[in-house]
């Protein structure tokens, strides 16, 4: 149940009446015209810009016609108490209490379907993230681009959309020839008692290394580790396999599963680069020529040679992309081009990429190849992630770094939890840096997001236990004749807003929309929870350890919200704490 939504239509109903007997001319069709939450300093329940998009074309000022339309609303809606024209000409809206007697009812008989955009129509998506190179452990630098990819994909199936979560394997190139050599000389270190060569800073040097080398040697293949060019092919698929089972394990313990792994080397085997580029080439978007030195690059030492380039110019990027090494390999680029086609032949309506805060100079070239692809603009959607800083003692937070030379995404659950990670790396807008405070996450206050807003389920669920009922279970109320208070229609105006978070965060794929609103909604809980303290009138549950029915619903609404949002953000909400 979405009342601004809802009350549009109406509205938009009231309009047509008007201009049928002649009293408001319309345009051909009603875009424009919004019903929105008001700020919190008028005492409205909903705001709308009808007058101000409606004055040009009946000659007359906002306000004026906001005085003309303010009759005809109050009279087709017999719900509506008050309704005050704000300059410039928004015209604010406040119900009668009746009206959120009525919510309630209504969103306890649908509670399983509340916050939901029913009339959207349905798409396809898939979602890819994390896609770090199978080298290591996830590190803090992954774990944000992580969570809000996860966290995309559970607001758009909250919405009902299909959804498949991918992890494009970068298993193909010099990054991982070198971490495959890194592998074998700790191999050769444990059977041979060799030094591994800490001096050639192209090998990966972290311990977790040892443990993948004494796993592959446990597994007792009859591998001849003399020589590393005779195994490099089958040490590679062994390390690579190692690598992603660490990685699917720090996924795992951050809450987040894929539904598909897919390979570069794969691509490249089955020729798939091959076949992009000649399409490519088919469809004029290629050709041999030469490229300037990249901005910041020494003149001096760039060396142009021809290459076979890509056309992403003709797409608004700044320059034509390289699709081919001088040595005939592939780029990570052309790879990067094969899997986004092998990603459009498989029909989904859009694609979802999240990015890193050091790939944000990529998108304009991948959306590029993606527009010439499929020649359609908009079916590439990338998100950033900014950086993450770590803060402890209002110092930057350092880490013992036993997996490499970073904080890993198991260092910080084992410092923090599952739950606050995620919320917190969600607490602010994914395209801005991010302060995580180790203080605040650990404390029992309002400064803790995380824990003000599990303290406010756990409080309901106090009243649920003393009362012994179910806090889970459904709650079936014979009447609605209720009469809530003030204070309590401000919370029920926070619940009304939680279909239209869920929708913006939805559409605009800003999932941190969504710890923002339930802390919001804790925040006017536990106010209201605390009047209990000095008004024995305010508390829950009376003299005679009994509750109304008023109440129960009352506190049953909140709950419902608060579980939902944390269920999309992949927390729990304990019900003691």
């Amino acid at each position: 149940m979405n009342i601004f939504e809802q009350y549009l239509d109406k509205l938009k109903k009231t309009l047509l009446k008007l201009s049928k007997n002649g009293s408001l001319i319309l345009p051909d069709k009603l875009d424009g015209i919004t019903a929105e939450i008001p700020p919190s300093k008028f005492k409205s329940d909903i705001s709308t810009n009808v007058a101000m998009v409606l004055s040009k074309i009946n000659n007359k000022s906002p306000n004026d016609l906001a005085k003309v339309l303010v009759e005809s609303i109050k009279k087709e809606d017999e719900l509506i108490e008050n309704v005050e024209i704000i300059k410039p000409g928004f015209i604010n809206i406040r119900f009668k209490p009746i009206f959120w007697t009525n919510f309630v009812k209504e969103i306890i008989k649908n509670s399983k379907t509340f916050g939901k955009n029913s009339k959207e129509n349905k798409k396809n998506y898939l979602i890819e993230f994390v896609s770090a190179n199978p080298t290591g452990p996830l590190h803090v630098g992954h774990c944000r681009g992580a969570i809000l990819g996860d966290v995309i994909s559970n607001l758009l199936l909250f919405n009902e959309h299909r959804v498949t979560k991918e992890y494009y394997v970068n298993d193909y190139g010099n990054q991982i020839i070198n971490f495959t050599k890194s592998v074998y000389f700790r191999i050769r270190e444990i059977l041979y008692n060799e030094s591994f060569p800490l001096d050639n800073k192209e090998l990966y040097p972290g311990e977790y290394i040892i443990d993948f080398a004494k796993n592959i040697i446990s597994l007792n293949k009859k591998i001849d580790f003399e020589n590393f060019n005779k195994i490099a092919d089958e040490l590679t698929e062994y390390s690579i396999e190692e690598a992603l089972k660490l990685i699917k394990i720090n996924l795992k313990n951050l809450g987040i599963s894929h539904d598909n792994f897919i390979s570069e080397k794969k691509l490249v085997k089955n020729q798939e680069v091959k076949k992009v580029i000649d399409f490519l080439q088919k469809n004029n978007f290629v050709y041999r020529g030469k490229i300037k030195a990249p901005a910041g690059e020494d003149n001096v030492k760039w060396v142009e040679r021809e290459q076979l380039l890509f056309k992403s110019t003709d797409f608004g990027d700044d320059k034509d992309r390289a699709l081919q090494k001088s040595d005939g390999a592939w780029t990570y680029f052309a790879s990067d081009v094969a899997y986004h086609k092998n990603k459009l032949d498989r029909n989904f309506d859009y694609l979802i990429n999240i990015l890193g805060a050091d790939h944000a100079g990529y998108i304009k070239r991948i959306s590029s190849s993606v527009e010439a692809l499929s020649k359609t603009n908009g079916k590439l959607i990338c998100k950033v992630s900014q950086l993450v800083k770590l803060i402890k003692d209002k110092k930057p937070f350092k880490m013992s770094k036993r997996k490499g030379d970073y904080i890993t995404v198991d260092d910080l659950i084992k410092e923090v939890g599952k739950d606050a990670t995620r919320f917190i790396m969600l607490n602010r807008s994914s395209d801005a840096e991010l302060d995580f405070d180790f203080d605040n996450v650990i404390e029992k206050s309002k400064d803790n997001p995380l824990y003000y807003v599990q303290y406010s389920y756990a409080r309901i669920a106090s009243v649920f236990r003393h009362l012994e009922k179910d806090l889970k279970s459904e709650i079936k109320i014979s009447k609605y004749d209720f009469e809530y208070t003030n204070e309590e229609i401000n919370i029920l105006q926070k619940i009304s807003e939680w279909p239209k978070c869920v929708d913006t965060a939805c559409n605009k794929l800003e999932p941190h929309r969504i710890p923002t609103y339930l802390y919001e909604l804790a925040s006017l809980f536990h106010s209201y929870w605390n009047l209990g303290k000095d008004n024995p009138d305010k508390r829950f549950i009376d003299k005679e350890k009994k509750i109304s029915d008023e109440k129960l619903i009352f506190l049953k609404v909140i709950s419902n919200v608060i579980k939902s949002g944390m269920d999309i953000v992949g927390v729990s909400v304990p019900e003691k704490m």
